[in-house]
């Protein structure tokens, strides 16, 4: 099974509004994250990343540094079903993807490519030239849309980090220019 595109349009605030025929309950709406969402960010975090989710503390304070580039997906009725989450340094341009999450639920449906697509380009329009993430080697899944995004492993050794959260946490780390030259 493929991951079908979703039809969004823009609302008079520039928002995405709903997809088009996605399946389920309702469809969620891309938005900026708002501090009301953090126990929503949390419960989603630890739905999906389990033992190495963020502490409470840690988002709270992600939120309020980043909070430009923390976009979530808005079921509606407080129930969040993905976020991306992108730290940027101003005084080089670069950026780090800090969390990509799609709750299981909603998965193979774009989603995780409909975040990623809107926080690059939100990247690229504050002058940002690089963006670097980790991804576990084993999630196959996530490297294939990054790698369809554009980002390649960083040299050497094909990005891979052996213990790199710690013993047996390797990840793989990949980068994307966002240049005008790339």
């Amino acid at each position: 099974m493929t991951a079908e595109p979703l039809e969004r349009i823009l609302d008079r605030d520039g928002h995405l509004g709903e997809p088009a025929g996605f399946p389920g309950s309702r469809s969620p709406s891309l938005r900026v994250a708002r501090e009301s969402d953090l126990p929503e960010l949390r419960r989603l975090d630890e739905e999906v990343f389990q033992e190495v989710a963020y502490p409470a503390f840690l988002l709270r304070q992600l939120y309020d540094m980043y909070a430009e580039h923390l976009l979530v997906l808005d079921e509606g009725e407080g129930r969040l079903r993905g976020y991306v989450l992108a730290a940027t340094t101003a005084l080089n341009r670069d950026s780090w993807i800090l969390g990509l999450c799609v709750s299981r639920s909603r998965r193979r449906h774009g989603l995780g490519r409909e975040l990623m697509t809107e926080v690059l380009a939100r990247l690229r329009e504050d002058g940002i030239e690089q963006v670097r993430l980790t991804v576990e080697p084993a999630n196959r899944p996530a490297i294939l849309l990054y790698r369809s995004l554009g980002f390649r492993p960083e040299p050497p050794d094909d990005g891979i980090r052996p213990d790199y959260f710690g013993p047996g946490l390797d990840r793989q780390i990949m980068h994307l220019r966002l240049s005008a030259d790339h």
